[in-house]
């Protein structure tokens, strides 16, 4: 169909005709219209600071936003609702698992478009579809055995849209693709902001993947345009960002000034910041990252990035929100729940200690074990919003020390490395976006992680323990051993793409910037 200049290039059908109503797609293209060359220049700025980090800049704050760090300013209050938030479930935004997320006892539900979500026409809008029904209490889900519906107490919903460097390739304006991030934004508070509104809650967000504070700026901008046109007071929309790139680490204050009356949180998304880490730095010496598990939230970087960001957040008076337990409890093997769930307890009582005010999890059962921990801390109060870290201020240098006493790669580090993202890939290709993984829930940040920790040993030919090189041959040889395991595993339809798409990202002599920008070429 063609509207005004919006073309809807998917199949019609009778979901998406219920989301895509004339004058929603109107909204979305005032939005795409005004908006998006704002974001394109970000996206080119983006390229600028990359290019300059990779030849000579390292990140360090902002001199000209020292008034900022220095002034005397605090967020908006958070709505009643947002005000507890010890314990947030996420999950992508399919029907059965937002259910089993908003009844799982847990205060938030993070509906996630993102990095848990394979963007196919059909999740986007079905996700849409589902959010609806969540505002309006008649979400259910039928199989042959069980009907799943929601319970008379459920989690407040906040929704995760894609990030601003991702397009809906399915919607084009004037020609062009909308932004994925207007488009999911802006079709749950088109159709959802009233219903929630009268049901004492509101329209809710997780901004992911910032960059700067400009990019929060813009974010700003959009919730401004959206409250005009809405009829809604300004601040109705109220946000959380996740601080999961090295340089918006060094804007937390920057950030949260620029979003204005609809700050509320930042959340410690540290899987995409590792990520990040390797991504912005990874090329130059003193940044390479020994396997994956031993870069833990102990390390002297990571240690420092959460004092930051909890000491940032209660002196602006906003929620400091910690990171992912991804761990799935087994009902089969009880030796591995048991070590498990001691370090997602470990994990938990770190966070709480530290001051922060809530944190995630991805598996219903892990709810009542972090809720537990948050319990013991906070006791009757809602948060602990006036409790500041012990340690002074962080320092550029720390957020920059990525050393890791005793770390090394092994060859085991570097074949677990590919096995997850070829399985992750395969899932994502197949219209999956949470995956499960040897006992984890793995999404897009981990696969990310994964992928670029390997193209960074091979970048450096780094010494394996032992003996031996990460070499080209080294790699090609364990990609095409992990590709043929997966092929014997069920469900492997996507392996033979999957494998295709990773070793060109960990083959290319540039770092590819995310893994899911070529894959979604590949999706329906």
């Amino acid at each position: 169909m063609n509207l005004d200049g919006v073309e809807v290039l998917a199949t019609p059908n009778e979901r998406a005709a219920r989301i895509l109503s004339d004058d929603a797609l109107r909204f979305v293209a005032r939005l795409h219209r005004e908006l998006e060359p704002s974001r394109r220049d970000l996206l080119s700025r983006r390229q600028a600071r990359w290019e300059a980090l990779r030849d000579r800049e390292l990140p360090d704050f902002l001199p000209e936003t020292s008034d900022v760090r220095a002034g005397d300013w605090r967020v908006p209050p958070a709505p009643p609702d947002l005000a507890d938030r010890r314990v947030e479930i996420t999950g992508p935004v399919d029907r059965k698992m937002m259910i089993n997320a908003l009844n799982s006892g847990a205060r938030c539900f993070m509906a996630d478009f993102e990095d848990a979500n394979a963007p196919t026409w059909q999740n986007c809008i079905d996700g849409q579809i589902n959010l609806i029904d969540a505002a309006e209490r008649t979400l259910t889900f039928e199989t042959p055995d069980r009907t799943y519906r929601l319970g008379d107490r459920t989690a407040t919903v906040l929704v995760r849209p894609r990030g601003w460097h991702l397009v809906e390739k399915h919607v084009t304006v004037d020609g062009d693709p909308v932004s994925a991030s207007l488009f999911d934004a802006g079709l749950f508070v088109w159709h959802c902001a009233q219903t929630l509104l009268e049901r004492g809650t509101g329209p809710y967000l997780y901004l992911p993947k910032l960059e700067s504070h400009w990019e929060a700026r813009l974010w700003n901008e959009a919730f401004v345009l959206v409250q005009e046109e809405l009829g809604m007071p300004i601040g109705t929309i109220r946000a959380t960002v996740l601080i999961e790139t090295i340089l918006a680490a060094f804007e937390m204050d920057e950030i949260l000034f620029e979003l204005g009356p609809h700050a509320t949180a930042l959340n410690a998304g540290r899987w995409d910041y590792i990520f990040s880490v390797i991504k912005k730095l990874g090329t130059r010496d003193g940044f390479v990252l020994p396997d994956r598990s031993q870069v833990t939230m102990t390390a002297p970087f990571m240690r420092a990035y959460t004092q930051l960001l909890v000491r940032t957040c209660h002196a602006r008076g906003a929620h400091a929100i910690g990171g992912m337990a991804a761990f799935i409890p087994s009902r089969r093997d009880r030796e591995v729940n048991a070590i498990a769930l001691a370090k997602v307890t470990e994990d938990k009582e770190r966070e709480s200690s530290d001051g922060f005010d809530g944190t995630w999890v991805a598996h219903p059962d892990l709810v009542p074990i972090a809720m537990g921990v948050f319990d013991e801390a906070l006791g009757p109060a809602p948060n602990q919003l006036e409790r500041m870290p012990d340690a002074g201020s962080v320092l550029a240098s720390e957020l920059l020390d990525t050393r890791i006493p005793g770390g090394v790669v092994t060859e085991a580090g570097l074949r677990a490395n590919v096995e997850v993202a070829i399985r992750y890939l395969d899932s994502w290709l197949g219209g999956v976006g949470a995956a499960a993984i040897n006992n984890l829930m793995e999404d897009a940040a981990t696969a990310e992680i994964a992928r670029s920790q390997v193209w960074q040993w091979l970048h450096h030919e780094v010494r394996l323990q032992g003996e031996g090189t990460v070499t080209r041959g080294l790699v090609g040889q364990i990609l095409s051993e992990e590709s043929a395991a997966a092929l014997d595993a069920p469900n492997k339809g996507n392996v033979e793409l999957a494998a295709s798409l990773l070793a060109d990202t960990l083959f290319d002599e540039n770092f590819v910037e995310f893994l899911t920008i070529p894959a979604y070429e590949h999706l329906p």
